[in-house]
């Protein structure tokens, strides 16, 4: 499990700038001795004086400063240029967006999984005119394992139901919902943790880890938001939802999301905003389940994260 608060690492990067006060004026009194034309003297002061124009600053902040796989690395940005515009933020040759957290400050979100690479991980950082690079070191995780005998075709989904659920992961919406640490979203114990690899009659499965954090739970036992967000997907087993079941969706906003898989009952609509705590539905085994129990799953811009640092760190 990863250790809850830990602490942040700041650098700062600075555009060092030539002093040019000193030269200037031993400048005007050489042109006064040898009278240079004083408008040619001012037209070399204008000059001198935008080449000291202060300089452009960017300060960066990371949440964890030792993030290992499956963690969520919180890049937060002060740019000293006024008015300037959102950053960008790129990690693994994707780019994730910046979104304004005040005057000046900025803070992107990147996403990182159990089939990333561990070790040296460069981040790029694109803001007021300028690109920095941060090199982190994403530390390796250690997953359970499980091994599994399947016969026959096994119980897949529908176009219908994998075409609804990635327009949902694919959401960035620019304001943010939740607000401090997440809830947990039902009350039964965990019976199976994120980041389980698999094995199928032997062979290991690469692009296969388990996408969330399971709670046991007997039917109708009440499943909650953990966070406040606008329901923005609902599908039903009767409708096509065949390996999901009964599935609610949250966007948290800025690119963050929850879903929740398997539920016996949906008591939330499309569009409705909910508040952390209230009710979405209760636990269920509807899908490609082997008995009632909540799957939550966490996405930051599409990817699946360990929620457990956002019930435990937050990430405000």
């Amino acid at each position: 499990m990863t250790t809850p608060h830990r602490s942040r690492v700041t650098r700062r990067f600075t555009l060092k700038q030539p002093i040019f006060a000193g030269l200037f004026a031993r400048l005007g009194a050489y042109l006064w001795l040898h009278r240079v034309p004083v408008g040619l003297f001012l037209g070399i002061g204008i000059i001198l004086s935008l080449s000291t124009t202060p300089a452009q600053a960017i300060q960066v902040q990371l949440q964890p400063n030792e993030p290992q796989l499956g963690d969520t690395i919180s890049v937060a940005i002060q740019t000293t240029a006024s008015n300037s515009a959102p950053p960008t933020v790129s990690i693994n040759q994707n780019t994730y967006p910046a979104f304004p957290v005040e005057a000046n400050r900025f803070r992107a979100l990147l996403p990182t999984t159990p089939l990333d690479q561990s070790g040296r991980v460069e981040i790029q950082v694109n803001g007021a005119g300028k690109s920095q690079n941060l090199a982190v070191w994403l530390r390796d995780r250690s997953f359970p394992t499980q091994r599994i005998t399947v016969s026959g075709g096994g119980s897949g989904g529908t176009d219908y139901e994998f075409d609804r659920v990635d327009e949902f992961k694919r959401l960035v919406t620019p304001e943010k919902l939740w607000n401090g640490p997440f809830q947990r979203p039902a009350a039964g114990g965990v019976t199976s943790e994120y980041g389980v690899r698999r094995y199928y009659n032997g062979v290991f499965a690469q692009d296969y880890y388990h996408r969330g954090v399971d709670y046991g739970g007997g039917v109708g036992a009440p499943v909650v938001a953990p966070a406040a967000g606008r329901v923005a997907l609902i599908g039903r087993e009767s409708d096509g939802f065949r390996l999901h079941g009964n599935t609610v969706g949250l966007d948290h906003g800025q690119g963050v999301a929850s879903i929740f898989l398997h539920l016996s009952r949906i008591d939330v609509q499309e569009g409705q905003f909910v508040q952390a705590g209230e009710r979405l539905g209760a636990i269920g085994a509807t899908g490609s389940a082997t008995g009632p129990h909540l799957h939550w799953g966490l996405y930051v811009h599409g990817l699946a994260v360990d929620p457990v640092p956002w019930r435990y760190d937050g990430f405000d």
